[in-house]
């Protein structure tokens, strides 16, 4: 899968949070998601406000949340275990390691 087949097809799932994302379709939207945030940074810093991050931010929650979801689904665990999160340090390290994982 390409970087711009998986930022398509993210958007095109935007809100399916049922069936499985690849490692490589989740890892090119990170990235995408990634360097337009670069980019509203700059814009925002340039107009002296926060606008663009702030709308950058509502436009991506739900794909972002739903391509996440499916990804650990591909590994076979529930979406419930994004939940994990909320354990400091050791949640984050446990998803990187599993949305890594082949």
């Amino acid at each position: 899968m390409t970087f711009w087949q998986a930022v398509a097809s993210v958007f095109t799932k935007y809100a399916t949070f049922s069936g499985r994302a690849s490692r490589p379709e989740y890892w090119w939207f990170v990235l995408f998601c990634f360097l337009v945030n670069i980019g509203t940074m700059v814009v925002d810093w340039a107009l002296g406000i926060s606008a663009t991050g702030l709308l950058w931010a509502l436009a991506t929650f739900i794909p972002s949340l739903a391509v996440t979801v499916r990804r650990l689904h591909d590994i076979d665990r529930s979406g419930w275990w994004l939940l994990i999160i909320l354990v400091p340090l050791v949640g984050i390290v446990l998803l990187i390691v599993w949305y890594c994982k082949q």
